[in-house]
């Protein structure tokens, strides 16, 4: 493999970039109008324009890509997260050009792409999920009925969903009446398809998450869990690893499932398994993500394993490069993803980056995708870096982490530092003891 195109940009882009430098492997970037300038543009062997800033019209382009990466005759294309990364029509697009896909197979992305198969499909396989619906809701009727069986709350859901959108938390039928309508109209707009289901909610929930990987040759492993249960709307705000929460016995069970869930649908490349977690430490399947995660540095900083390089590898047919016995956690890693956005509205803050400063501190690791001068603009999600801290234990982790943003500096634009100060100040959170209602109780009013 000699030349990658990476169908991305920002942070992420970026991010494979330099693992392929690594490796000694030639990088296509594509960009849009309004990414012109920024770092991952300037660092890939060759840039192509290709198109306006709307995503419908640069990211998405499908036609686009595969025309691109034909004509600078690539090897393979790799996703990255978000945008393409899990629409199985354009993997499978992919393959038939001859290109390898740096990811699983378009089956596999598509049949845990839709929430209701794949709830299914680990039901089949005796993974425990959530107690909900089976199949796409028709009316609201039946909607409130099987509410009423399974009793509330319940989440209402978009069976395409993802990223946090298409979710809503009903606490009673009046709620579930009222959402039922305007969430199906939300999942067709955003998703394709009005399908929805309901789940029971779990309340004082954590949500903890699996990183997988499998090859061609039925090899599958499990590289840790990473604790999420910081977040804002349902999108993850800080993740950590290992969790503060879990016991021993139940991260080796989750570790065992994760691995069944993952063998269940002859998964290869990387993938994540998503847990609810209860009080009690029960555990119920969320979703399978078919792509390398945000997070995953989490788990490169306490594994010291590179997953992009592991993709590029698997990608290419070769086996994994340790068996599990072989792969080894040390220390803990946390995440926190800085955004441009008002720390009290929590809108996003696009504008030109005046000043960007922080201090360079062991332990901390900084994948960004915009510099000092850059522009956010509105086009794109407003993520400006993903600051990762590393410590032999929690402690330490988190105090490189408070050290850091107690130091860093960005004009021009809002951000949500001063979020993440107050999390990190938080005894809640530095005991341990946060679930997935953390935020709202502590900080979002």
């Amino acid at each position: 493999m000699q030349k990658i195109l990476i169908a991305n940009r920002g942070e992420i882009a970026l991010r494979i970039i330099k693992t392929c430098q690594t490796m000694g492997i030639e990088t296509i970037a594509i960009y849009s109008e309004a990414d012109k300038d920024l770092p991952f543009v300037k660092a890939a062997t060759k840039a192509i324009c290709i198109g306006e800033p709307h995503v419908s019209k640069s990211y998405l382009q499908i036609d686009k890509i595969l025309e691109i990466a034909k004509n600078e005759k690539v090897d393979a294309i790799h996703p990255g997260y978000g945008f393409l990364s899990e629409n199985a029509s354009f993997a499978q697009q992919v393959i038939n050009a001859g290109i390898t896909f740096i990811g699983p197979q378009p089956k596999t992305i598509k049949l845990m792409g839709d929430k209701i198969a794949s709830r299914n499909a680990m039901e089949g396989a005796g993974v425990p999920v959530v107690p909900g619906s089976s199949q796409g809701l028709n009316t609201v009727e039946e909607a409130c009925g099987l509410a009423k069986t399974i009793g509330y709350p319940i989440m209402l859901k978009a069976s395409g969903g993802g990223g946090g959108i298409g979710m809503v938390l009903c606490d009673n039928e009046q709620a579930l009446i009222k959402s039922y309508e305007s969430t199906k109209k939300r999942a067709m707009t955003y998703f394709g398809s009005d399908k929805v289901f309901i789940e029971k909610y779990i309340e004082d929930s954590r949500h903890i998450e699996v990183q997988v990987f499998g090859d061609q040759h039925g090899n599958i492993v499990h590289l840790f869990e990473r604790d999420c249960s910081i977040q804002r709307r349902h999108q993850k705000v800080v993740e950590e690893s290992p969790s503060p929460f879990l016991s021993d016995n139940a991260r080796q069970k989750m570790f065992e499932t994760a691995i069944k869930a993952a063998r269940a649908v002859q998964y290869t490349n990387a993938g994540t398994i998503e847990f609810i977690v209860d009080p009690e430490e029960n555990f119920y399947f969320l979703e399978m993500n078919t792509r390398l995660q945000v997070e995953h540095p989490v788990t490169e900083m306490i594994t010291g394993l590179d997953l992009v390089k592991w993709q590029i590898l698997v990608a290419r047919g070769e086996k994994l490069p340790l068996q599990q016995a072989e792969i080894a956690a040390r220390g803990n890693a946390v995440e926190f993803r800085l955004y441009a956005e008002d720390p009290v509205r929590f809108l996003p803050s696009p504008g030109k980056i005046t000043k960007l400063k922080w201090q360079e501190k062991e332990g901390a690791r900084i994948d960004y995708g915009y510099v000092e001068g850059g522009t956010v603009t509105p086009f794109y999600d407003p993520l400006i870096a993903k600051c990762i801290f590393y410590g032999e234990s929690r402690k330490q982790a988190l105090s490189v982490a408070l050290s850091f943003f107690e130091d860093f500096s960005l004009e021009g634009i809002k951000t949500n530092v001063p979020l993440f100060l107050t999390i990190l100040e938080s005894a809640t959170f530095q005991k341990g003891e946060y679930t997935t209602s953390f935020l709202n109780k502590n900080v979002v009013k």
